[in-house]
């Protein structure tokens, strides 16, 4: 019965990525603006770092604070030669030095000389060191669920950039796109991360009503604080770029996929706090079951509802120093477009994670049977020696 809904649900989200896909002709695909004629980006080695009093400080045009301190002259060694260029105050302050791995944008009209500019620093090679440490020590210590759970991020990557990334930017419903995305996601996570067994269908049916239910109260959440989705530069140059993305729905659809994975976390963990506790009081009622895998779920809610804030805080650490420093008040800036959005991204995900806590647990105790192992499996013994048991094999037990 239970392959027969999970074969539903696939066979519902498979249909739903169908109709939503995008129409590859409907993606825009805007200039890269460092491969118009004459401009290209080159990789660089620092070879000196040249200070010098460039007058910066003081109030810009357009009245906000500018960086006081020296620029730099840098020289740097490309493949086609050196390149020297100037850094301004905030970069030189924030740090270069002889040695660095930098890209430069290179910009050369037809007939002239080639002038540079900074771009970035090079960070290929420690971003691939320490993915590589990240997936060994994930292995290492999580062994074969480890290796599936890192085909599961290739999973989700793989939707995030193929469906729906693209569905928002050709003018798809985001919320729609997430929800369906996200499902998809779960579907092939979860059994690759936890195995094909009766505890992982129950973890993900509590992950779906989740991911509903905070689908739901995003919508609505957008909705009625009347956020946009455009609360900076880079959401205005993305509205020009992409004229049929629905900004609104897109701040919706982040919040989905933004509590995607701790909302997976609470539910395997309740799922497998029940199996446990059924495993060790093989003939307690489901009520009793219910209520102990919820003193151990009310814990983890806590601990993750504080995961929640931290991580959205982190995201948002510059705009609250700036706030700071502006000795504002956060009340005062709790209204505006960036942090509101980040203040409901948090309420929003947290409500979904708290319920999705007793909808797992009762579907783990109603999907549990009586006397099953920790493992999942029913030991060979029981019901043939009286004295092992308190009670028959019952194939599933109402809370």
């Amino acid at each position: 019965m239970l392959t027969v809904v999970v074969a539903l649900i696939a066979a519902g989200v498979i249909l739903g990525m169908v109709a939503l896909w995008p129409d590859a002709d409907k993606v825009p695909k805007d200039k890269n603006p460092y491969g118009a004629d004459g401009v290209s980006t080159v990789s660089a080695k620092v070879l000196s770092v040249k200070p010098f009093d460039c007058g910066s400080g003081g109030a810009g045009p357009d009245g906000l604070p500018s960086v006081a301190g020296n620029c730099a002259k840098v020289d740097a060694s490309t493949k086609a030669g050196n390149a020297t260029f100037t850094l301004d105050a905030p970069r030189f302050k924030a740090g270069i030095n002889k040695g660095d791995d930098i890209k430069l944008i290179r910009i050369q009209p037809s007939g002239q000389e080639a002038a540079y500019e900074f771009l970035d620093f090079r960070r290929g090679l420690p971003l691939t060191a320490l993915a590589i440490v990240f997936a060994v020590a994930v292995v290492a210590v999580a062994r074969w669920r480890g290796l599936f759970a890192m085909v599961g991020i290739g999973v989700t990557l793989l939707a995030l950039t193929q469906f729906m990334l693209p569905a928002f930017l050709s003018g798809e419903n985001p919320l729609l796109v997430a929800v369906v995305g996200s499902a998809g996601i779960m579907l092939v996570v979860l059994y690759l991360a936890h195995g094909i067994s009766i505890r992982t269908t129950s973890a993900l049916f509590g992950t779906l009503v989740g991911l509903a239910l905070t689908a739901v109260l995003g919508a609505l959440a957008t909705d009625w604080t009347s956020l946009t989705g455009v609360g900076s530069e880079d959401d205005s140059t993305l509205v020009a770029v992409a004229p049929n993305i629905h900004m609104a729905g897109v701040v919706a659809a982040t919040m989905v996929v933004a509590g995607l994975g701790i909302l997976n976390d609470v539910t395997v963990t309740q799922a497998s706090a029940v199996w446990e506790l059924r495993a060790l009081q093989p003939a307690a009622r489901g009520r009793e079951i219910f209520s102990s895998a919820m003193r151990i779920g009310r814990d983890h809610i806590a601990s993750s509802v504080y995961t929640l804030v931290f991580a959205y805080a982190g995201s948002a650490m510059t705009i609250l120093l700036l706030i700071s420093a502006y000795q504002r008040s956060l009340a005062e800036m709790a209204t505006t477009e960036q942090i509101g959005e980040e203040i409901v991204r948090t309420l929003v995900g947290a409500i979904g994670l708290v319920l999705a806590v007793p909808i797992t647990t009762v579907f783990a105790v109603i999907m549990a049977p009586r006397g099953v192992t920790p493992e999942g499996e029913l030991p060979e013994d029981l019901g043939t020696d009286p004295g092992s048991h308190q009670a028959p094999i019952q194939p599933s037990i109402a809370p």
